[in-house]
């Protein structure tokens, strides 16, 4: 009788990839790392749209803080969903895509809150 074991299902080795739902130890330690410095990232670019440049703040900056925080809870959403086994794992390619934008859309706003690249008019002739 044949080995069963040792079957390959038409690829090129033994196939050892995770089943539908389950996550490698691999995959959680990048989730967490891209996880982690998104969030930091919201988390200081927040607090930034309330302090800077001066108290009270800008309602502009609050605006912007108050859309990123919208965007922010769309990726939660599919988190939560493709954690409870509700999505397919190619989903994951979306959320690492989303959290992408989501870091740019940070850095943009702290430049902005922070004025960075913008010259100051001098009144001298």
């Amino acid at each position: 009788m044949d080995d069963f074991t040792a079957r390959t299902y038409g690829t090129s080795g033994l196939d050892d990839r995770p089943l539908f739902g389950e996550t490698s130890a691999r995959d959680r330690l990048i989730n967490l790392i891209v996880g982690g410095i998104a969030s930091l990232l919201v988390i200081v670019t927040i607090i930034s749209s309330f302090v800077f440049p001066s108290l009270p703040p800008k309602p502009l900056n609050i605006f912007f803080a108050i859309c990123i925080l919208l965007v922010c809870g769309s990726v939660i959403v599919l988190i939560f969903w493709y954690r409870q086994g509700e999505l397919e794992p190619k989903f994951r390619n979306l959320i690492y895509y989303m959290l992408g934008s989501i870091v740019l859309l940070c850095i943009c706003a702290n430049l902005y809150f922070h004025d960075v690249g913008h010259e100051k008019q001098s009144n001298a002739l």
